[in-house]
């Protein structure tokens, strides 16, 4: 492994990492740290513990090799006010040059009080978006001088609606490097950082546990939104012949509910909730009872209202939501029997796919991406959850909310392909 001598740090750097005990640069450093000191946007994904924080701390940090003006150079945006503590820190660990003045913005009483902190002089503020942009707005924050703009944890970001105030800073900010380094890359935040980069790098680390866990074979369908993932849902189990028995996965009683109201129509008595969470929905009282009746296909299974439960014999193991817990995804999935029968699928939109790289991440084990059926109907509205209506005509099959033309990207020429086809007909015996 090159050293941290490899890269273009100042000595006043290389003597911090190396009394902090850094062995010598992660991958992800490796690969972003001499392109961002050379002066190009980039675009850095990994996961957790990657070293994305120490990554852009070291590269600012480089960019002071003369006495600072007490002007902001830098602006560094975070989801929360634990973000831009523990980022403060990580500064404070590996800054020698303590005239360099560090500034922190986030929700809290006392807005007046960090207006005065920057009028006393800052070189670095590290911010939430909505705090930095409201004392932007006052005219407490100064953006004409700003060189590097950086974006760390972009994905939660997105998630947590802070796209507005991000997008109005990084617009207010006219010449500057940019940095955005995120969990996992997907269109949405593609379609929000795009504007304001020039042509980045994009650097991704894959990073898995060197130890792999024993885990069914699981399927990854990357769906739009709510009702694409319900229409698929509906697409897969009408074939009785391979979905003889499932267990399906949802995070919440109103979702459960809404699925199960969209299968019973069509499934009647075939479909039931693991202790249902309403008394007029059909229920099994365990696990045992789903397996043992013979008319039984599906088991929705609520992650709110059920404690961990014995799955092994049920031929498909369907996360129709990822609970937030990793943990709990990877007790489902684990394969303590040897069992090379069943496999998991699971459905992901753009804001699940950092939870599926947790997941990866922790188990070391990739979900193997699955194309989408070529019969599966790409809903547009994806703001739409309305409840699915049965279909008048036994020939078209029910889908999900409502039937939506397919846009002519979304139209695929391909389906299941034979292997995982062969692979589900496995499942009939299971019935």
């Amino acid at each position: 492994m090159a050293g941290f001598d490899k890269i273009k740090l100042s000595k006043q750097l290389l003597r911090s990492v190396a009394e902090l005990g850094y062995t010598g640069p992660k991958e992800i450093q490796q690969k972003t740290l001499n392109r961002i000191i050379g002066g190009q946007d980039v675009i850095a994904i990994g996961p957790e513990g990657a070293g994305k924080t120490t990554t852009y701390v070291l590269s600012t940090l480089n960019r002071f090799n003369y006495a600072p003006e007490g002007v902001p150079k830098v602006l560094i945006l975070v989801p929360e006010k634990e973000d831009v503590l523990a980022t403060i820190e990580k500064f404070d660990n590996l800054n020698k040059n303590k005239s360099i003045s560090i500034v922190g913005l986030y929700v809290t009483p006392g807005l007046e009080s960090q207006m005065d902190a920057l009028a006393d002089g800052a070189d670095i503020v590290v911010a939430t978006p909505d705090r930095a942009r409201a004392i932007y707005l006052k005219l407490g924050l100064n953006l004409n001088k700003i060189e590097l703009f950086i974006v760390d944890d972009a994905d939660r970001m997105l998630k947590k609606g802070l796209q507005l105030p991000m997008t109005e800073l990084a617009n207010s900010i006219t010449k500057a490097q940019r940095l955005i380094f995120t969990d996992v890359l997907h269109s949405r935040l593609e379609k929000l950082i795009e504007p304001f980069l020039n042509n980045p790098a994009i650097i991704e680390i894959d990073e898995l546990e060197e130890s792999e866990l024993a885990t069914y074979h699981q399927l990854l369908y990357k769906v739009p939104n709510f009702l694409t993932k319900q229409n698929l849902l509906n697409l897969f189990l009408q074939d009785a012949e391979v979905f003889t028995k499932s267990a399906i996965f949802i995070n919440n009683k109103a979702t459960a509910e809404q699925i199960y109201r969209s299968l019973h129509r069509r499934m009647q008595d075939a479909v039931g909730c693991l202790n249902p969470p309403f008394f007029d929905m059909n229920g099994y009282k365990s696990v045992d009872e789903f397996k043992a009746n013979p008319e039984a296909r599906v088991m929705i299974v609520v992650t709110e209202n059920n404690d961990e439960v014995d799955l092994s014999g049920i031929p498909f193991l369907i996360h129709f939501d990822i609970p937030q817990d990793t943990e709990t995804y990877i007790k489902r999935v684990t394969n303590t029997t040897g069992d090379d029968e069943t496999i998991a699928l699971t459905f992901a939109t753009d804001m699940e796919l950092s939870l599926v790289k947790q997941i990866e991440h922790a188990t070391g084990n990739k979900m193997e991406p699955s194309a989408l059926p070529d019969d599966l109907v790409i809903v547009n509205d994806p703001k739409s959850r309305t409840e699915p209506k049965p279909t008048p005509k036994k020939s078209e099959p029910e889908v999900g909310a409502a039937f939506h033309e397919k846009k002519a990207s979304n139209n695929k020429n391909y389906n299941l392909s034979a292997s995982e086809k062969a692979r589900m007909n496995k499942k009939k015996k299971h019935g």
